[in-house]
């Protein structure tokens, strides 16, 4: 197996793999270029999305600033919805579904590092370069979701249809489907119902 393909299957990669420093600074320019056009220019910010995103659906919306690591490893579905600062580490495969809103300050990062510094930290090879070793976990989110402002979701996490993660949650486990999910770490509070209809709430209206 090759980096890249290590990499998206879960195994200890080389980061500093030449073809996968390649595919990074790549996104990162593309991020950068995104951030720096505006909503107005509509079709150049098209183009930049559909060469940073090329998994994902034209219809989706990101407020920006963005940063994707790869970006080219992310899957997003219709009528998504991006608020300001938003990171993807996409290392390992980052799978959203459609209909999905993101509140502001939101990540998902896919990279594991090892618990053990002898492990963690930089390693010389005979050469004199440098590299260390890295896995990552994919990340899934379904469709119908919500995640509110400053949501952490860590490598390895399925979130399913229906959600709704409360905000400034660090989520480090799977979220059964239709489920209100709240804190650090993310626990489901209880199953979103037919009761929580909006058109329910009076003080509302």
């Amino acid at each position: 197996m090759n980096e890249q393909e290590k990499m998206l299957a879960g195994k200890i990669y080389d980061p500093s793999d030449m073809v996968l420093q390649a595919q990074q600074h790549h996104a990162h320019r593309l991020s950068k270029l995104c951030n720096d056009t505006f909503d107005e220019d509509t079709d150049k910010r098209a183009k930049i999305i559909a060469e940073m995103l090329p998994k994902a659906d034209s219809s989706i919306y990101l407020q920006g600033p963005v940063f994707f690591d790869y970006g080219i490893y992310t899957t997003i579905g219709d009528h998504f919805y991006g608020n300001a600062n938003l990171t993807i580490l996409d290392d390992c495969p980052v799978t959203i579904g459609s209909n999905v809103m993101f509140g502001p300050n939101i990540t998902l990062a896919t990279p594991m590092h090892p618990f053990r510094y002898q492990d963690r930290n930089v390693k010389q090879r005979p050469d004199g370069s440098e590299y260390d070793d890295e896995y990552a976990k994919p990340i899934t989110i379904g469709n119908n979701c919500w995640l509110a402002s400053n949501v952490v979701v860590i490598g390895g996490v399925t979130i399913g249809d229906g959600c709704v993660i409360g905000a400034g949650s660090v989520v480090t486990r799977d979220i059964p489907a239709n489920s209100l999910a709240v804190g650090n770490p993310c626990r489901v509070l209880r199953k979103i119902t037919d009761q929580d209809d909006i058109h329910l709430q009076k003080n509302l209206f």
